[in-house]
């Protein structure tokens, strides 16, 4: 979720982030002027969306001195690798729009749509910084060039058919290893001969590589690691062999084409998984087993030090993980911590382990005491694996969560992150010292604020956006000023985006519920008003945020409908206790707190339609649409995009972490199963999906299909060929939400 990785530090995709919260979550800013811009769908995916493109791809410099990142020129068409002069800030083009799209062509000149998603999902890089700071790896469509930034001038590395990817310099910038065909190479930065490391043959074995599932519910996004002294790798090794596949075809040629995807579902077997050493020279692979049990998960692994790696191994229920300490040259391990969450589940989206470099410690985020907070752990620098790991200390403490942690400046002994402090519906950067002490805000206006340290962490990059704010981007010295790197188009005044209503109700146990609700703008409606709900609803989405206004929201409003959202219990950035309340149940909690917070809203807000009232959502809103429409008789419309019809069709990992195991529940698989109370549906449905979804596969919709004909229910149906779970271009989007626009029109304006 999401979104903290494997010791590589996960670059900030910063304005794709933005575009996606404002397609999807509809937050808060009210309009300060009349709007001197029509807003319409149109707009809303025009290139840059409403505000404009941001910087993209934003890396620091290893030596510090400059950030650097992409953003597209005012045409959209083609983009230049900036770079900023942290000593003067002086801003500059780093290699032209023109090389660029020669070496690193811009992902949406991509044709394959699940490349495309890929690509953007899973935030694949476009360049690499060397560790000199003078040298640049790009990506050409899937060939390595080295390019030499003093003379602008750059030499391919790699030109095999097969594509090379996931590029890594040794620290000691003399060798750079990537993946191929599932495979680990090496070869030097100055030389032509590159080396096979690991040779496996087929599509089922990965070394290095990374299947869909890690990528997807894990969060991984490289599974190697050079060693500190840059003479060896350590790598994840994937079996993929008993891995069922599921058939993506693409209808639009003569002779359709079928892809197998790998592809693990409920009780399916896993990928079994085990890590590897390789030696850059020699070529020769010592493989390390840490436990005998074969289905279990190694999401998380690096070097602690010279000679001495560390690995999370998580079992299948994700409710124990085990940190090993392990001798790289012997394989010898132990166990030096433990971690449980019974009755819960290990939350990947934030628990990342983070060792300090200038000492044997190393931080750890826990849900132990009922909310996520940072941990700190030493141990024997001499002989790591001698003893369990000591907890020295809690850093910080709280009725809130910490969301991730961006940084450790070592010299001063400050550890930075992210936390939902105060409010759960804003995202916060604070530090904490080791020993404790003095915590404090980095940040304070109302919204959502984003980090991207320096290695050192005296500097970060500074995103933020909030309900009076459209995204800015600023280059900040921790206590320092901020100098500011880009500032979004003032879509808020512009389009005249107003702010909905921020509320709050109580679940039936007396949780509080958070809110929001968008009226019509004043004077244009006459009598009821019918409502729309917005939800997600499931674990890996917070819907009510104090963000920018959403222009869809706003286009509904226009229209004369108030849009209403709620997060129910089991969605993310609460407590424990708050978010594993749907454990073992998909859809009962997460309607009754639906249906007691629009009670609440009824009663408060007497102008709205108790009668007219629809519900719409995509994947586990498009789930919960249908559990909705399945299992109440309130609704009287309902969208379902791209949604999970059955829990046994959705990925081993991410459904087994909140339904528990199929063969201990399934009772609770049945009862989430929605294509069983097809003959329950109540009010109208129009079912959306993408014949190319790769996440949530079409084949749910094709159920629900089946079985609404067989209870001889009713129905509208809309598939867009080729696309993924993201329904993503312009053409589809406007397509699709027009659709749904007009839909909500037809179907609930009516009396």
């Amino acid at each position: 979720m999401h979104e903290v990785f494997v010791r590589t530090k996960l670059r900030l995709l910063l304005w794709v982030c933005a575009l996606i919260l404002v397609a999807f979550s509809p937050n808060s800013a009210p309009a300060q002027t009349a709007p001197a811009k029509p807003l319409t769908i149109e707009t809303l995916y025009q290139p840059g969306g409403l505000a404009g493109r941001g910087p993209e791809n934003v890396e620091w410099s290893p030596d510090g001195t400059q950030l650097s990142f992409l953003q597209h020129q005012d045409n959209g068409e083609k983009r230049d690798l900036w770079h900023v002069d942290l000593s003067t800030g002086e801003k500059k083009i780093l290699v032209s729009a023109e090389k660029m799209a020669a070496l690193a062509p811009d992902i949406n000149s991509v044709q394959h749509e699940r490349e495309k998603e890929r690509r953007s999902r899973y935030h694949v890089a476009d360049y690499l910084w060397a560790p000199d700071s003078k040298h640049l790896i790009l990506d050409a469509q899937a060939q390595l060039w080295l390019y030499d930034l003093a003379t602008q001038t750059s030499v391919q590395l790699t030109s095999a058919s097969d594509p090379s990817g996931d590029p890594k310099f040794s620290p000691d910038g003399n060798r750079l290893a990537y993946v191929r065909k599932h495979n680990l190479y090496a070869r030097p930065v100055g030389g032509n001969t590159e080396k096979q490391l690991t040779k496996d043959t087929g599509n089922d074995l990965f070394n290095g590589d990374i299947d869909w599932v890690y990528a997807e519910e894990l969060g991984v996004r490289s599974n190697y690691f050079w060693s500190p002294d840059s003479k060896q790798i350590v790598f994840l090794h994937m079996d993929e062999t008993n891995v069922p596949t599921y058939p993506i075809t693409d209808w639009m040629p003569t002779h359709p084409i079928v892809d197998q995807q790998k592809y693990p579902k409920v009780g399916d077997p896993n990928p079994v998984v085990k890590l590897g050493v390789v030696d850059a020279d020699k070529d020769k692979v010592r493989w390390i087993t840490l436990t005998s049990d074969p289905d279990v998960y190694i999401p998380r692994f690096g070097w602690v030090g010279e000679g001495v790696i560390w690995a999370e191994v998580l079992n299948r229920t994700q409710d124990k993980m085990d940190l090993y300490f392990i001798d790289a040259k012997t394989g010898k391990s132990r166990i030096v911590l433990t971690e449980t969450t019974p009755g819960a589940w290990i939350d990947f989206e934030h628990v990342e382990v983070q060792f300090l470099k200038s000492s044997p410690r190393f931080l750890w985020p826990s849900w132990r005491d009922g909310n996520m907070h940072l941990y700190l752990y030493s141990f024997d620098k001499q002989n790591p694996m001698a003893a369990d790991a000591k907890l020295e200390r809690q850093l910080e403490q709280g009725e809130y969560e910490v969301l991730g942690i961006k940084a450790v400046d070592e010299k001063a002994g400050t550890v930075f992150f992210a936390a939902n402090k105060d409010d759960p519906r804003q995202t916060h950067i604070f530090s904490v010292q080791l020993d404790g002490s003095q915590l404090r805000a980095l940040t304070r206006e109302e919204g959502q604020h984003l980090a991207d340290f320096s290695d050192d962490g005296k500097r970060f990059l500074h995103t933020y956006s909030g309900p009076q704010a459209a995204p800015s981007v600023s280059i900040c010295a921790v206590g320092g000023s901020c100098t500011p790197v880009w500032r979004a188009r003032d879509e808020i005044n512009e389009y005249g985006l107003r702010a909905p209503k921020f509320l709050e109700f109580k679940a039936d146990d007396g949780t509080t519920l958070y809110g929001r609700l968008l009226l019509p703008p004043d004077g244009t409606t006459s009598g009821k008003i019918p409502v729309i709900v917005h939800i997600y609803g499931g674990p890996a989405g917070q819907m009510v945020k104090k963000d920018v206004p959403d222009g869809f929201d706003e286009i509904l409003a226009r229209k004369g409908f108030a849009i209403f959202a709620v997060d129910n219990r089991g969605t993310p950035g609460r407590d424990r206790k708050f978010s594993t309340a749907i454990r073992h149940e998909f859809g009962a909690i997460e309607l009754k707190d639906q249906l007691t917070a629009l009670d609440q809203l009824l009663a408060q807000f007497p102008q709205l339609d108790p009668d007219r009232i629809a519900i719409w959502g995509w994947s586990n809103g498009g789930s919960m649409t249908l559990y909705a429409l399945t299992h109440s008789d309130r609704f009287r419309v309902g969208v379902a995009v791209a949604p999970v019809t059955n829990q046994v069709n959705y990925d081993s990992i991410y459904t087994e972490r909140y339904m528990g195991l199929l063969r201990d529940d399934k009772a609770g698989y049945e009862q989430s199963d929605v294509t069983k109370s097809a003959g329950k549906l109540h009010g109208s449905l129009l079912l959306v999906h993408g014949t190319g979804d790769d996440n949530v596969h079409f084949q749910n919709s094709v159920q629900m299909t089946d079985a609404l004909i067989k209870a001889d229910k009713q129905f509208e149906l809309m598939i867009y060929p080729n696309k993924t779970h993201s329904i993503s271009g312009r053409d589809a989007r406007v397509h699709l939400f027009t659709m749904i626009e007009e839909y909500f029109e037809r179907k609930l304006k009516n009396q």
